[in-house]
């Protein structure tokens, strides 16, 4: 099933998630509605709160659905390593339109638990490691627009209030 995009501004969004506890047939629906909403979207993660689920629980695919080999799932994940910087464009399915340079890791290993419940570790680098870093900033109530400068934040806030008075947000 696919679920709408909660926009910036739901507290959702700036709360931490709760940690999954139980890896059973409801995660695993979850995860595929995830993945499902995430496609729809044209993404390439997305973390349950988007959804408007506060659960320690990401998807990734970079090659946005390409290659079923590429799909990831993150439960409770936590980086364990990071090395290097990129500065890149980013953006986010929470904030449509918006997009900003953001640094970030360019290496990122990440610990965390599969939809079966199973720990796993994996180091990544480039626009994976990006991924690991947004989705999990997602998880700690962390959105993008917090990487940017106080001017580029203060600007998207901005435009963004204008879109909500005329009922485009």
């Amino acid at each position: 099933m696919i679920h709408p995009i909660v926009k910036y501004g739901d507290p959702v969004l700036e709360t931490p998630a709760r940690p999954v506890e139980k890896f059973d047939d409801e995660l695993k629906a979850l995860v595929a509605d995830m993945f499902e909403s995430m496609y729809a979207a044209q993404g390439v993660g997305l973390a349950a709160p988007q959804i408007g689920v506060s659960v320690r629980l990401t998807v990734i695919d970079v090659t946005n659905g390409k290659n079923p080999e590429a799909k990831l799932v993150l439960a409770n994940p936590e980086i364990i390593h990071i090395d290097g910087e990129q500065r890149e464009d980013e953006g986010c399915l929470s904030l449509p339109g918006f997009r900003g340079v953001v640094p970030r890791p360019l290496y990122a290993t990440v610990r965390a638990f599969d939809a079966d419940g199973k720990v796993f570790e994996m180091r990544s680098e480039g626009l994976l490691a990006r991924a690991f870093c947004h989705e999990i900033d997602h998880l700690n109530g962390v959105l993008f627009l917090n990487h940017l400068s106080m001017l580029k934040r203060d600007m998207i806030r901005r435009k963004i209030r204008k879109m909500k008075k005329t009922g485009e947000w």
